[in-house]
């Protein structure tokens, strides 16, 4: 019997050790406190609130943040002194003296107001004393309920902390247990950074906080803010002071933070701060914290558990995350590209909620009065990049604070386009902040990019793509058309080709010796990259509201006198109309490749030319940059179809800052390193490794298009594609797709280009074009050659073409043909 007992009880511990180890995937750990560092600080948020916690045993900090707690207040920044001195700008860029022009815009095109900041509230800081003493010390986020735990053991008493950021209650919530009755024992306190305000507590016993942001750039700040802690004990007693709350003996303890401002939107800020927190912390004040608990894990849920990747997993998960990290590129972990995967996830849901501002530059997550580049909106490609996950990862009601940002930026870019440029329509330059500004932002050299708006205007076309809902396409319409007017308008006919281009127009923030040190240029590739799509997508959709039948005209008569690409004498992607590219440039910028992804203007199977020289540009500018420029090349790479070196970035970008001489990397909290932080990368990378497992922008649904060989054997379920094709569930195996199964939300045409041979019912050989509207490729101009260029052929993957006939909420199901020789691989090869 003894023995008996033993083996069942061997058993019970080889169970337990398993499941924890299986719950332990979608968490990151750790067995140290942060030691006041941020950056190993673990991140909470619910769109509005942001939260680190820092984990520290003795003092406790939990670092927060407010989505409109910004400097400044209502107004825009653009400069009337530009349209007078437009003309001359341009002749000067057309000459060839570029330096000239842009001496002549600082003076007359930089605005005053170069953008706002985005400030931190302050901080709820716990101190327990006696407990310098600990053992058993452990700390995680799990990203799958978007909760914070600490727990250790001090003086023989196990404690647990438990924190969460409610998205339906619109509270900070921290529970506080120990083993033992009557050991929660701690004082707590609120501080502020900001100095306009003031800290008491009150005859509710709480701890308030009032502030008011800072003047900035010349712009009064007058955002008002609120921040109440206050704490329901069980058990012991609670006294106060004039400044903080200290529970002696409590059972439990829960503390509830609520922060609320005076901001209604961009041009009212007539709310009542006070009133706002104290209603949200009424509220969630009476409930049970399990209920508080259950509530806010069922919210988050919904988003978060409608994908899920595995991508196998070796001894490795059972290291903590900083470990792991530290090993990555060396080592063997492919579940650690899971986490991440999902981490962005969880960032996307926990920085940008409907009704909500957009996720900034640090998403929703900031401690410096003055951080880098202001925390703002830097929409020469950080904000696209927050966004590139939300349709294709299954969190489309994410997108919404960006939707809505560039409907604002439509209406207060009117009034820059007209004072700026003389144009109708409307503009935003290369950043905007939380009051919607659309002049230039920063010195000129990037600051005077007038193509902001209009690559915000892709991220919504991207929505319809993805959902086809033709009420939300005539929502959007008149911002895509005042975008478009605005180019009709701003377009100047270069006298060296007679091709449209803009002037000045800039390759963002990069150069060339060639131009003077000046960053000005007429006719940039990404410009005229950004203006075809611009234009073609306000036809697709004035085509399909069936209006604008003579505006549509224009627009296409205007598109054919664009310049096409050109392939410079390296057999690169030229940045510019001229041949001038430095090949040992290693700029964290390659934007003329906007055309390779996030746009689908460059193919290798529409355009094999242009598709060799984005490599060659790749090659040129190697891997190793900043965080977010690798979590670009991670879709770069999948785009250009090779997984291993899709699968090289990633490694590279998942790196202890440091490691990359010269570049970026990641924290020990999984936040990518520009460095400093910024949001963006941690996105991109997440986009990226969609793209490596599904792509739906060159006419097919195209699974696993980028396959590394370390990703043996795996599944996806969940991820959305353009057409409203939802990937339901995808298995492979050695490289093989086993099984997919599809539904279609939208009906129509399913074109599939899949690795090896599949079969299904009504599973078709494809012919021809792809009938489904959503994958309808648009003519690009054949590229202009240097004579000096030698082209180097590449051949995609070798891959099969079906087609499959749906309908509506239809889901079918795709399986593997063992025996590939019944198929001839050249039939299915062309699109």
């Amino acid at each position: 019997m003894k023995n008996k007992c033993v083996v069942i009880l061997f058993s019970l511990l080889i169970v337990t050790g398993i499941s924890a180890q299986k719950n332990n995937l979608l968490k990151l750990w750790y067995n140290h406190p942060s030691v006041d560092t941020w950056e190993n600080a673990l991140p909470l948020g619910n769109g509005r609130l942001g939260a680190m916690v820092y984990g520290d045993v003795v003092d406790e900090n939990i670092q927060l943040n407010e989505a409109t707690v910004w400097t400044g207040s209502p107004g825009n920044n653009g400069n009337p002194n530009s349209l007078s001195a437009l003309p001359e700008i341009r002749r000067l860029v057309f000459e060839g003296k570029q330096k000239e022009a842009q001496n002549l815009a600082d003076k007359t095109m930089e605005s005053e107001d170069k953008g706002q900041m985005f400030q931190p509230v302050g901080n709820a800081r716990l101190h327990f004393d006696g407990q310098q003493q600990y053992t058993n010390y452990y700390r995680e986020l799990d990203i799958e309920r978007a909760v914070a735990k600490t727990t250790y053991t001090s003086n023989n008493i196990n404690y647990t902390r438990e924190v969460f950021t409610s998205f339906p209650d619109q509270v900070i919530v921290m529970r506080l247990t120990a083993n033992k009755p009557g050991s929660i024992t701690f004082t707590a306190s609120l501080t502020t950074p900001i100095i306009n305000s003031s800290i008491a507590t009150n005859n509710k016993n709480e701890v308030v906080v009032h502030g008011v942001t800072a003047d900035h750039e010349g712009v009064k700040g007058m955002v008002r803010f609120n921040a109440i802690m206050k704490v329901k004990n069980k058990g012991g007693k609670l006294v106060q002071t004039d400044s903080n709350l200290t529970i002696i003996g409590a059972d439990e303890a829960i503390v509830f933070i609520s922060i609320a401002t005076n901001f209604n939107n961009y041009h009212d800020i007539s709310g009542n701060e006070n009133k706002r927190a104290e209603t949200y912390l009424a509220k969630a004040y009476t409930k049970n914290y399990s209920i508080l608990l259950k509530n806010n894990i069922a919210f988050y849920q919904k988003f978060f558990d409608r994908v899920r990747l595995n991508l196998g997993e070796t001894e490795a998960v059972k290291n903590p995350t900083d470990e792991r990290l530290k090993n990555f590129a060396s080592g063997n972990d492919p579940q650690l590209v899971s986490l991440y995967f999902q981490y962005g996830r969880y960032l996307l849901i926990s920085s940008s909620q409907p009704g909500g501002q957009p996720a900034n530059l640090q998403g929703i997550w900031n401690d410096k009065l003055k951080p880098a580049w202001d925390s703002k909106y830097t929409i020469n490609i950080n904000t696209e990049m927050n966004y590139w996950p939300a349709e294709k990862t299954n969190l489309a009601e994410m997108h919404e604070p960006l939707i809505n940002l560039v409907k604002d930026l439509s209406k207060t870019g009117r009034e820059t386009a007209k004072v700026m440029y003389g144009a109708r329509g409307w503009v935003a330059h290369h950043n905007t902040d939380i009051w919607r500004i659309t002049g230039p932002v920063d010195k000129v050299y990037s600051g005077v990019w007038s193509m902001g708006g209009a690559w915000l205007c892709q991220q919504l076309w991207e929505k319809y793509m993805y959902n086809g809902d033709i009420k939300y396409l005539k929502d959007i319409y008149p911002v895509l058309k005042g975008s478009s007017t605005f180019f009709l308008d701003d377009l100047v006919e270069d006298p060296r080709n007679q091709w449209l281009v803009i002037n000045p127009g800039t390759s963002p923030e990069n150069s060339s010796k060639a131009l003077g040190g000046s960053s000005f240029d007429a006719g940039c590739t990404m410009d005229n990259q950004i203006v075809f799509d611009m234009f073609s997508i306000t036809m697709q959709a004035a085509k399909k509201l069936q209006i604008d039948a003579s505006f549509i005209d224009t627009l296409m008569k205007t598109r054919n006198r664009l310049p096409p690409m050109h392939i410079g004498k390296y057999g690169q992607l030229q940045e510019w109309l001229e041949d001038i590219d430095d090949p040992n440039d290693k700029h964290r910028h390659i934007s003329h490749l906007y055309g390779l992804f996030p746009s689908n203007q460059i193919s290798p199977y529409r355009t094999p030319d242009l598709y060799s020289a984005a490599k060659t540009t790749l090659i040129e500018r190697g891997d190793i940059s900043t965080g977010w420029s690798m979590g670009w090349k991670v879709n770069w790479w999948a785009r250009m179809l090779d997984g291993n070196h899709a699968y090289k970035l990633i490694q590279t970008q998942l790196s202890p800052l440091g490691r990359n001489l010269g570049g970026g990397g990641t924290y020990p909290n999984l936040f990518d390193a520009h460095p400093p932080f910024q949001i963006d990368g941690n996105f991109g990378c997440t986009s990226g490794i969609v793209e490596m497992l599904m792509q739906s922008q060159d006419g097919a649904l195209h699974l696993l298009p980028a396959l590394p060989d370390v990703w043996k054997k795996g599944s996806v379920k969940g991820l959305r594609a353009r057409g409203g094709f939802e990937i339901i569930s995808m298995e492979w195996d050695n490289g093989k797709l086993i099984k997919a199964v599809i539904k279609s939300e939208l009906g129509g045409n399913c074109r599939l280009r899949v690795p090896n041979p599949i079969s299904g019912k009504s599973l078709q050989e494809a012919t021809g074009v792809n009938s489904n509207p959503f994958y309808q490729a648009r003519d690009i101009k054949k590229p202009v050659i240097s004579d000096k260029a030698t082209i180097q052929p590449l051949i995609p993957p070798a891959s099969f073409l079906y087609d499959r006939n749906t309908v509506k909420g239809e889901i079918f199901t795709i399986t593997a043909i063992k025996n590939r020789s019944m198929i001839s691989l050249n039939k299915y090869r062309q699109l």
